[in-house]
This record gives C-alpha cells, sequence and structure tokens, in this order.
C-alpha cells in the first residue's frame, strides 16, 4: 500500500489500526521512540485497571485537600505543570500537569502494593502483550516504545479488553464538564475537555487533530513529536512517533495528516 505522505525531514513512524489489528505502517517501525506525555494514557489504564480490580476507587481523596484520583486523572486537582504546590482550587479549572499523574502512580503502587514500573507489567504490558515498551520512567512522560506497542494501546482505546464496558465509556467521558485550560502548544481552549487520562477532541480550534476528527476522539500527544488518537466513528486509531521535538512543524503537518488517514481507511467516518 502507498505511504502516506508527511512533509518531516526526520525519523518517524506512523501507524493506523482498526479495533482488530493494524491497516497500515510505515516509516521505523522497529524503533523505539520517546513517548513523553503520551505515556499518560496508558498510565491512565493501569490505573483504571487498579480501579476496576477494586483497589481504588475514582473517588478517593488523592493529591492536595478536597483531590480525588479522578481529579488528577482529568487535570482538575490544580498542580501546575510541574511541582507540587498547587496553582488553582480543586475543580475550578483545567490545568495540565505531570505532577499529578507523578501523585497518582504513588497512589497505585501504595494502594496496590506494587512499584508502579511493575504494576505497569503486570497490567498493562502484559494484558495488551507489548513487545517493546519500556515503563522505568516517569508515569507523567518517561515510556518509550515502538508503533506497534502505541497501536495496540490505539486498539484497546477503541475497544477495551483490559477494562470493563462502562469504565471505557467513563474514561472517554467528559470529566467536570464546562471547564476552560490551556491545551500545551494549542492555547487557551474554552471548554478544555478531558476525560480519564485521555484529551477529548471536542469542537477545540486550534488542534492537534484533523478537521475530520469526530469530536469523540480522544488521545494524547507529546513533546516528543508523537501522538496517540483513537476516532470510535471512524473505528480508527493512528499512532505517531517521531526524532525531533515538538514544534511549529508538527503544529502544521498534523492535522493534514490525521485527516489523511481518516480519508484513506475511515469509511463512514464523521466529518466534522
Amino acid at each position: 500500500m502507498p505511504e502516506i505522505p508527511i512533509d518531516l525531514d526526520a525519523a518517524h513512524a506512523l501507524g493506523v489500526t482498526d479495533a482488530r489489528a493494524a491497516v497500515h505502517v510505515q516509516g521505523e517501525p522497529e524503533r523505539l521512540f520517546d513517548l513523553a506525555s503520551v505515556s499518560k494514557p496508558l498510565t491512565a489504564l493501569a490505573v483504571l485497571i487498579a480501579v476496576e480490580r477494586g483497589l481504588v476507587d475514582l473517588d478517593e481523596p488523592a493529591g492536595p485537600e478536597g483531590a480525588t484520583v479522578r481529579h488528577l486523572l482529568a487535570h482538575t486537582a490544580g498542580y501546575p505543570f510541574e511541582g507540587e504546590e498547587t496553582v488553582s482550587a480543586v475543580g475550578a479549572r483545567r490545568v495540565y500537569s505531570n505532577t499529578g499523574f507523578e501523585v497518582l502512580a504513588a497512589h497505585v503502587a501504595e494502594a496496590t502494593g506494587y512499584d508502579f514500573p511493575q504494576w505497569m507489567e503486570q497490567t498493562v504490558v502484559q494484558g495488551l502483550d507489548l513487545v517493546d515498551l519500556e515503563v522505568d520512567g516517569s508515569p507523567a512522560a518517561g515510556y518509550r516504545g515502538t508503533i506497534r506497542d502505541l497501536l495496540a494501546v490505539g486498539r484497546e482505546l477503541l475497544a477495551p479488553t483490559l477494562l470493563s464496558a462502562a469504565l471505557h465509556e467513563e474514561m472517554r467521558t467528559v470529566q467536570f464538564p464546562g471547564l476552560a485550560g490551556i491545551l500545551p502548544g494549542y492555547g487557551r481552549q474554552s471548554p478544555n475537555d478531558w476525560g480519564l487520562g485521555v484529551e477529548i477532541r471536542g469542537h477545540k480550534d486550534p488542534h492537534w487533530t484533523g478537521a475530520h476528527s469526530s469530536p469523540r476522539t480522544v488521545g494524547h500527544f507529546g513533546q516528543s513529536g508523537s501522538f496517540l488518537w483513537a476516532d470510535p466513528e471512524a473505528g480508527l486509531a493512528c499512532a505517531f512517533l517521531g526524532a525531533i521535538p515538538f514544534g511549529p512543524e508538527h503544529v502544521r503537518i498534523w492535522p493534514g495528516l490525521t485527516d489523511a488517514v481518516l480519508d484513506r481507511f475511515g469509511e463512514g467516518a464523521a466529518r466534522g
């Protein structure tokens, strides 16, 4: 199958999958890339597996006073991007935070009795039969993996095997609706919708997904020049990994790349 044109002069890998199997891979599929913040949806899956097993509750206290596991997953606990000194009241606005995911990992480790990398290995890595994923780094932004790893995670976001249908639906449902906030790299969005560990496309503009992406699209992008999205209306997930950090070139090419994927593989996809 012909490759999808990508106007980026650097090492990269692109993959597309439906809920059953990969339908397209190009670039360097065997290469390990930094996932950066695309680590967060994987960490969220591990947290939600602990919820599924009754070891953690979404609404139990975690983080700053008044915050819960749900607040941490939805970037509404009041933590800044980095650092433990809160910058907002709990639930008042959407403040994207690496610290929140570090706190989440520590909370789950205490609840399960496993170091968080061990919990990741036993739940997400083994549960999805991931081959290359490295989870020894920060649960917020420190994992490394290949495009086939991310496509397996994309399939899980389309059709859950690790979570119940109800908890999967909760993951991709807007938490604390109506909150505004900064989407890193794309400015203030109102509302800035997030689910549990995944961003929700909604009607944000500008955005890193495409004009043809459905509002129900969920996913994440990372400062390493990586993204993962899953569009339930198109029945597709797409992952991109690259060797150069996120910057203006990614802002320029990613929306058109997403639309090219949807146009080629997403028959029946929502338009708009």
